[in-house]
């Protein structure tokens, strides 16, 4: 079965179009009108070794929030659509990602219960063009509607460039642990309970 997806969300404030392909080489195409939002998930297509295409347009004449939080929304959705059934996930992953002096640690677990524990204070209100608190609202827009629990931790770091970045790198490497299939139960979820 093909892990792919193409996945569109119109509301009055944003009109986002997200083609997925979850077993990628990790290219990615991202047009969100916030370069440094770009940046980040281009980092994180290619940590995870998806295949991402995003086109947004939003009501960037207000603020930046509506178009964030709908991108975490739209990308959570489409991962949950391409996952299917579910059946031979490892459903869980992490990862520790260091970059130079920022250290952050991403864990995800593909649960059907959405959680979100952003543990990460930026001393900047942006990072290149991004309101960096918005970051936070793009994690729980994706959890809520992939339905997963998923913690972030920054351990260290000076440099709110680096910080974000180790962010979305590790979440990269810990989506892509998390939605692997291991061969061994391919015809199984990976839950006791038998329900995801």
């Amino acid at each position: 079965m093909k892990r792919k997806i193409f996945f569109q969300r119109k509301t009055k404030e944003t009109d986002i179009k997200i083609e997925l392909n979850i077993d990628g080489k990790g290219k990615a195409n991202v047009a969100t009108g916030i370069p440094f939002l770009d940046h980040l998930l281009d980092n994180f297509a290619k940590h995870g070794l998806f295949d991402l295409k995003i086109k947004a347009k939003g009501d960037l004449e207000i603020d930046q929030h509506h178009t964030v939080e709908d991108i975490g929304i739209c990308l959570g959705q489409a991962f949950k659509k391409a996952l299917g059934d579910k059946k031979g996930i490892n459903r869980a992953g992490y990862f520790v990602f260091p970059l130079d002096e920022a250290l952050a640690v991403a864990a995800i677990d593909i649960s059907g219960r959405a959680y979100s524990n952003f543990n990460c204070k930026f001393k900047k209100e942006k990072i290149g063009d991004l309101d960096s608190d918005l970051i936070k609202e793009f994690f729980l827009g994706f959890v809520r509607n992939l339905e997963a629990t998923f913690h972030i931790r920054v351990l260290s770091g000076e440099n709110e460039h680096h910080k974000a970045e180790s962010i979305f790198k590790a979440f990269g490497k810990a989506m892509k642990i998390a939605c692997s299939k291991d061969k061994r139960i391919l015809k199984e979820l990976p839950s006791t309970k038998g329900l995801i």
